[in-house]
């Protein structure tokens, strides 16, 4: 199994900046397609951003701009900065990875963390 621990979330102002970071760990081969997605409230989940083992990102539109996602392979982490941050990206983020584990059949599964709140009022 793959656990994934979200952190960085909190209250910030308008035009604040934040840091979310996830960190994986368990029984972890290699950690595929990694990314963030957001939940707000009465809202569906929605896709942020995703990123590969080697460095390709993909972004919603609304994301373009203002959201930056990240890893670091070795410390099997993604993280996610947000600048400019407006009272609309209120919401609870997640990250999930696509990873394959360490058993002998080299299984292959989709993992998701708890999430991390993030209030963006003044």
């Amino acid at each position: 199994q793959v656990h994934l621990v979200e952190s960085g979330g909190g209250l910030v102002q308008p035009g604040g900046s934040l840091r979310l970071s996830c960190a994986a760990s368990g029984s972890i081969f290699s950690l595929n397609v990694m990314g963030w997605s957001r939940q707000a409230p009465g809202k569906q989940r929605e896709l942020v951003a995703r990123i590969d083992s080697g460095g390709s990102t993909n972004y919603a539109d609304f994301a373009l701009g203002r959201f930056t996602i990240s890893r670091d392979n070795a410390k099997n982490t993604v993280y996610l900065q947000i600048n400019s941050l407006k009272p609309e990206d209120t919401a609870v983020y997640y990250c999930n990875a696509d990873a394959t584990l360490r058993d002998r059949w080299y299984s292959r599964g989709d993992y998701w963390g708890q999430g991390t709140q993030v209030t963006v009022s003044s």
